[in-house]
């Protein structure tokens, strides 16, 4: 959705127990109150930009992984301010027609990644990008 929270129906296309089992903090320009889910999700709208979104991530995670779920604008800004170790891209062989260029302006190789992994099924292409340290 894009433009201010119209009222707070709001809820994603799962239902009402979204599949993350977790806290979420979505990045958006918009105020909203946060939305305790069955399952264990709430989710947390952060108006204050990435880093803040992060860090409010990171708390909340301990010790575990925090992943980042988004659109190309999402994960561009990620990039670009060097705040990802891992990528995970699954490939699916059909066409979608036009779209936005996940790594346009981007330059793999100079932020440090390379191909750590890369696994075919009948279904789809999986490929991870690690960071090098």
């Amino acid at each position: 959705m894009r433009g201010p929270w119209p009222d707070d129906s709001w809820k994603g296309w799962w239902g009402d127990e979204p599949p993350y089992h977790v806290p979420a903090f979505v990045l958006t320009h918009h105020p909203r109150a946060s939305l305790e889910m069955r399952g264990g999700t709430t989710f947390h709208f952060v108006t204050d930009g990435i880093q803040a979104a992060l860090e409010r991530a990171k708390a909340a995670a301990g010790d575990r992984d925090v992943r980042i779920r988004g659109g190309v604008s999402t994960i561009q800004q990620y990039l670009r301010a060097r705040l990802i170790d891992e990528l995970h891209l699954v490939f699916r062989p059909i066409l979608m027609g036009s779209g936005e260029n996940l790594f346009a302006g981007i330059d793999l190789t100079e932020l440090g990644f390379r191909c750590s992994k890369h696994i075919s099924t009948e279904v789809a292409m999986h490929v991870v990008l690690t960071k090098d340290k």
